[in-house]
């Protein structure tokens, strides 16, 4: 079991890059799983609409994601990296606090938010973000197996004035604080990325599958990232499928099921 922490930590360690795919219960997980990817990710929004709720910051709660955590990683024998929005507490003791949960929830690393639980107040400040991260590090450093802790800067994704500038700042003290990996959700341009993974002291996840972004593995191998997720994209797409199926059936139509996979197809991956 301590292999699959260790193996994760080491993808992050080696050259060249890595695909970690988002999955939002056991039987995604195992579907993911039986596609050969290295490891999986968790998704909050993923979650939060298996649930009936929207995405927003701290709408899941701790007990709710510490469950997923757990189908999820008892489902496949792959490292999972939770998808831990801000840690779950305003002090970094309670983001300490909670990473040691997610540990024994069976996860092989986490990644922590500067986004505070109310988005009206904006991004925590830089500084006081970088000791969540550090208290974070400290946690998984503190474990008698490997747990892997990527710092998350929010800075494109909430907008911030020069969010490629702010991004950078803050990545480099997430790192500096003892991050293994780097996020900055919603950056596209390739000029941009490339910067991130030449300045910002730690390997570099990218989220891809961004609607309109058209890139690729090869390309992102190219400009140095190590390693790429994709959020809640494939969630979305299931979705995106329900709703289409719903609209077909209030027109009193049923085309949908001609499509729709079998239950060999689903479940041969859950044997």
């Amino acid at each position: 079991m301590s292999d699959k922490h260790q193996h994760f930590q080491d993808l992050h360690r080696q050259e060249g890059c890595f695909l970690m795919p988002n999955a939002w219960d056991a039987g995604s997980a195992k579907a993911l799983a039986a596609g050969g990817f290295p490891a999986l990710g968790t998704t909050s929004a993923g979650l939060a609409y298996a649930m009936g709720r929207r995405d927003e910051a701290d709408i899941i709660g701790l007990e709710a994601a510490l469950d997923n955590i757990r189908a999820i990683a008892s489902a496949t024998d792959l490292p999972v990296s939770a998808d831990f929005e801000n840690g779950y507490g305003e002090t970094p003791e309670a983001v300490a606090e909670a990473i040691r949960r997610c540990a024994q929830a069976g996860a092989s690393g986490a990644s922590i938010e500067d986004l505070p639980g109310d988005p009206a107040r904006g991004l925590y400040a830089p500084d006081v973000a970088a000791a969540r991260v550090a208290a974070a590090v400290d946690a998984a450093r503190s474990l008698d197996r490997p747990f892997t802790i990527t710092a998350r800067a929010e800075s494109y994704l909430v907008g911030v004035t020069d969010a490629p500038t702010d991004a950078l700042a803050r990545l480099k003290l997430y790192a500096h604080a003892g991050a293994d990996c780097v996020y900055a959700p919603g950056v596209r341009d390739r000029d941009e990325i490339a910067r991130l993974v030449q300045e910002a002291g730690a390997p570099l996840n990218v989220l891809v599958g961004i609607p309109g972004m058209g890139t690729n593995v090869e390309e992102m191998r190219t400009l140095g990232v190590r390693r790429l997720s994709i959020g809640g994209s494939l969630t979305r797409a299931a979705w995106r499928t329900v709703l289409d199926g719903i609209a077909q059936m209030q027109n009193g139509q049923f085309t949908f099921t001609d499509h729709v996979a079998s239950d060999r197809q689903i479940t041969e991956p859950f044997d």
